[in-house]
């Protein structure tokens, strides 16, 4: 059965004082035998004392927000997946839409980002999602489907079943609009038949799909009712715990 899960990207916001009594509200605030499992994705210099936090609660995990491409050199500023992994992290997203756009992310570079996070125990939340002019000219389907093939599709069954997506469709992240239920679950279905294809129909039934793109505590329990959409993948949501705490509570 596929796990219900809730993840917080923070983005660049909150400092560590800010960000641990963010963490502090939503801990004291949930059941610990929930069985969603809540992931928080900090900026860097957060991972370690965060980590620290949740440590004794199942339901919890932390992710990062990125991770480099190679595990160690003379790259100045950047953070390997092996740095990561050290601090308690068990997650690491890779594909956000603002790193493909804003860092010019190829589906060669993520699928590489990929390896080196499973190499290093690190399950990767991986980001797809069409832009407006796609949707517009209705190759969204093949723009998602060219996204995952090229990023994910060269792994193993094992390594890819370790694999959550996150379908975030890019006019809908920092804008406020939001996809509607059946414009989400469509494109949902049609990444879990995608798997299929490829994988076969255990492993797509068993991969965690999340929704992203201006989920909010309104919209999220009639997003999260969809049959493939297995929880969110929360931007400016996850900063304020009541807000964060409304939509796990979604389920």
């Amino acid at each position: 059965m596929r796990r219900k899960i809730v993840a917080g990207n923070w983005k660049m916001n909150k400092t560590l004082s800010k960000g641990k009594q963010l963490v502090e509200e939503i801990l004291s605030s949930t059941d610990a035998s929930s069985d969603v499992l809540k992931i928080i994705a900090p900026p860097f210099i957060h991972l370690a004392a965060i980590a620290d936090m949740v440590r004794l609660r199942t339901d919890f995990a932390v992710a990062a927000q990125d991770c480099h491409h190679i595990n160690a050199g003379a790259y100045t500023g950047e953070v390997s997946a092996e740095m990561i992994a050290s601090t308690g992290a068990e997650f690491v997203i890779i594909g956000h839409s603002e790193r493909r756009l804003n860092a010019v992310e190829s589906n060669e570079l993520l699928a590489q980002k990929v390896n080196i996070a499973l190499v290093n125990n690190l399950s990767p939340i991986f980001c797809i999602g069409e832009n407006s002019e796609e949707r517009n000219a209705n190759i969204h389907l093949e723009a998602v489907r060219k996204q995952i093939k090229e990023g994910l599709f060269h792994l193993s069954a094992a390594d890819f079943s370790r694999v959550i997506i996150a379908y975030e469709p890019v006019w809908a992240i920092g804008t406020g609009l939001t996809a509607t239920s059946h414009q989400a679950q469509g494109v949902q279905n049609f990444i879990r038949t995608e798997i299929n294809k490829k994988y076969g129909k255990e492993i797509s039934e068993n991969c965690s799909i999340l929704y992203g793109g201006s989920c909010n505590a309104q919209n999220a329990q009639e997003l999260f009712s969809c049959i493939d959409i297995d929880g969110g993948l929360i931007g400016g949501a996850s900063l304020k715990s009541p807000d964060f705490l409304a939509i796990i509570n979604s389920f």
